[in-house]
């Protein structure tokens, strides 16, 4: 029989600490939209959820998908939606539309968590800008990950 590592509570919150953390710095810095954090498991499903004050409602189905989509497809979203902007332009097959799951998202942010080449589970944020959303999605990899 196999065994594989799972995610636990303890694991997401200190993610989501760590991510709010990081959020919290830039929105300082940048006033703004605040952000939506997520963390999910190994099937995409909730393990635990954070939406700072005034974060943009849309924000909480848009961390939600990208968790969703780094667990099934064990990718950073940002890769996959690089992928799918690509095949619309004639460039290979990757579209989202051949998934037959509405949640597939491509916006940056979403990361899995691979132990031993395994997803576990992922993290993902929403709110900020894109390129804010993937350095903190990567550093609440990086706290799960120790």
């Amino acid at each position: 029989m196999r065994t594989k590592p799972v995610m636990t509570l303890e694991d997401a919150r200190h993610a989501i600490d760590t991510m709010r953390s990081l959020a919290q710095a830039h929105l300082d810095e940048h006033p703004g939209n605040a952000a939506v954090m997520v963390v999910v498991d190994d099937h995409g499903e909730l393990i635990a959820l954070e939406r700072m004050d005034g974060a943009p409602y849309q924000s909480v189905t848009i961390a939600t998908n990208k968790a969703f989509t780094a667990a099934r497809t064990a990718s950073p979203t940002a890769d996959l939606g690089a992928l799918n902007t690509a095949a619309k332009r004639g460039e290979g097959n990757f579209e989202f539309a051949f998934f037959g799951d509405a949640r597939m998202i491509g916006w940056g942010g979403g990361m899995p968590v691979m132990v031993d080449g395994v997803c576990v589970g992922a993290v993902a944020i929403s709110g900020l800008p894109e390129a804010i959303d993937k350095q903190i999605a990567a550093a609440g990899v990086a706290a799960i990950l120790g």
